[in-house]
């Protein structure tokens, strides 16, 4: 059978990246973050190095002498050094703190931020020997080698001009004074990492793309993938409520349209409209195109109202078209007389219009078997 991989030619679903993120597996690049620390930390030492290195070298100092109340009280050695750890401590605090919030930005800059047990979780399918060798020989480990190589390469040729460079300050050196010696030796540090840190900002600028590529390849599906996950997905009570939601929509959508071309719309007036169709060239009773209640009666209004439709106040009739009609059907045969007239009606007042005679509105008697509360029953 031919390998999985190669048909993975459908694009990730949403479930599937979701699910992804879920298990981290997003697209990190280790190489931002270590060319964002590498830079943040040469701007700081080049900013304020000086201090905090005399700082250090007083506080180094200051552990090698020992007064006579020292030497005569052995026990208060514990003490001293404790406060020297605690002073070198908060020394280098701030440019800690700063290095690891780069550190942080710079991660989720790359692929977002997400927590996930199931990255340290273990897995016992790590230990399938035939899954080390595919990861070790694989697509990704020869990316991995050749980014290692370019990387070794870019920074070998960074320092060999950076020794280039400085070759007659290394010669000299060692007939330097002490102080002259460590600044000119820090300068040459301080420019060696600053090239270094291009060099891997370099680096970082064409991994996050490649592992952004390699992560979406890697979640690409199959088609039977897709199949499988359509058929999971349409049984979570969430998805068929949503797919529901949806068909109403559509169906309430196509039901407004309707509307438009309807003849009258009767109203009960707040709850209740059901919009009707009648064809006076055709021996079939009215039907009904549109109904609801509440805010969808108010959008079958709404809808009537912009497009010209007669509305029709008649509660009780509104009521019983609602209860005992299905949408798209016809009008139930109890109801043929009282809708009759209000047909009537509404076609008098559109033929008024071309000078035609106006009938009176109709006062509607609904029949015993067809007066219904606003709950659906019959009066008693």
């Amino acid at each position: 059978m031919a390998d999985d991989s190669a048909e993975r030619t459908e694009e990730p679903t949403a479930q599937r990246l979701s699910k992804a993120r879920e298990e981290g597996q997003l697209a990190r690049s280790i190489e931002l973050p270590t060319a964002a620390v590498m830079i943040t930390a040469t701007l700081f030492f080049s900013l304020s190095g000086n201090y905090i290195f005399h700082r250090l070298g007083m506080l180094f100092t200051s552990q090698l002498q020992f007064d006579r109340k020292i030497m005569d009280k052995a026990e208060l050695l514990p003490g001293i050094f404790f406060q020297s750890i605690v002073d070198g401590y908060v020394l280098i605090l701030p440019v800690m703190t700063l290095l690891m919030v780069v550190a942080v930005l710079s991660t989720v800059l790359s692929g977002g931020l997400v927590f996930s047990i199931g990255m340290i979780a273990p897995k016992f399918s790590k230990l399938d020997p035939m899954a080390g060798l595919a990861r070790v020989f694989g697509t990704k480990a020869l990316i991995d080698l050749a980014k290692a190589i370019i990387k070794f390469l870019l920074i070998t040729m960074i320092l060999w001009g950076c020794v280039t460079n400085n070759i007659d300050d290394l010669v000299t050196i060692n007939r330097m004074d002490l102080g002259t010696a460590v600044h000119h030796a820090g300068n040459m540090i301080l420019d060696a990492c600053f090239w270094m840190s291009m060099g891997l900002l370099l680096i970082a600028l064409a991994d996050v793309p490649l592992q952004h590529y390699q992560t979406h390849k890697r979640l690409k599906m199959t088609r039977q993938e897709i199949k499988d996950e359509m058929k999971n997905s349409e049984g979570r009570p969430e998805v068929k409520a949503t797919i529901r939601r949806r068909q109403r929509e559509m169906a309430n959508n196509r039901m407004m349209d309707k509307v438009k071309d309807a003849d009258v719309v009767i109203t009960n007036p707040q709850h209740f409209a059901v919009a009707l169709s009648y064809d006076p060239n055709s021996d079939g009773a009215p039907t009904l195109v549109a109904k609801g209640t509440d805010e969808l009666a108010q959008r079958i209004r709404k809808e009537a109202k912009d497009a010209g439709v007669y509305i029709f106040e008649a509660p009780e009739l509104a009521r019983a078209l609602y209860f005992t009609t299905k949408l798209d059907d016809s009008i139930h045969e109890g109801l043929y007389h009282v809708v009759a007239q209000v047909i009537a009606y509404v076609f008098s007042l559109n033929q008024s219009y071309g000078g035609g005679e106006t009938m009176l509105k109709p006062t509607l008697r609904m029949p015993d078997n067809m007066r219904y509360d606003e709950n659906g029953f019959l009066f008693q």
